[in-house]
């Protein structure tokens, strides 16, 4: 994705954008799942997106967008709820279940599609806008939520 501003040069945006490219990368899986009627592979898939977004969007809402909401409100305020909007979805296809809604598949595929575009927005407007605006003290309280939180993902190799 995004690398013209310098904002994967801070660790905190760098493991989001990280997290954000695994998304897209399962993304990815689920359109073939559709096509073949794999409704069970698209539950798998929406679990491990769930597994990957669950500490990334707990360092956006406790970190990254707190700090930013005095500057930019409404905007996010509307990523925050394209996440509950997302979240609801998969959430339908958490432990273990395989959704019996005929229409869960298509929900996902465009909730899916709303995800990609969120991302985007991220990664072209918010990283930036804060690698231009937050200090010290916010980028500390960023990675502080990020060691509470986690990652889903394996360190990259050194």
């Amino acid at each position: 994705m995004c690398e013209y501003c310098g904002c994967q040069s801070l660790a905190s945006i760098d493991e989001l954008t990280r997290e954000h490219d695994e998304v897209v990368r399962l993304i990815s899986h689920l359109r073939p799942a559709h096509r073949s009627g794999d409704i069970a592979r698209m539950a798998e898939l929406a679990r491990r997106i769930t597994t990957v977004l669950v500490p990334h969007t707990r360092v956006e809402e406790h970190g990254l967008f707190p700090a930013m909401a005095a500057d930019f409100p409404d905007q996010i305020a509307a990523l925050e709820a394209e996440h509950r909007q997302v979240e609801s979805v998969l959430a339908e296809a958490a432990d273990g279940v395989t959704p019996a809604d005929p229409a869960w598949p298509d929900r996902l595929l465009e909730s899916m599609a709303m995800l990609r575009d969120h991302i985007l927005k991220e990664q072209d407007g918010v990283f930036p806008a804060a690698l231009a605006t937050l200090g010290t003290e916010e980028w500390e309280a960023v990675d502080k939520v990020r060691a509470e939180a986690g990652t889903a993902l394996p360190r990259p190799a050194s």
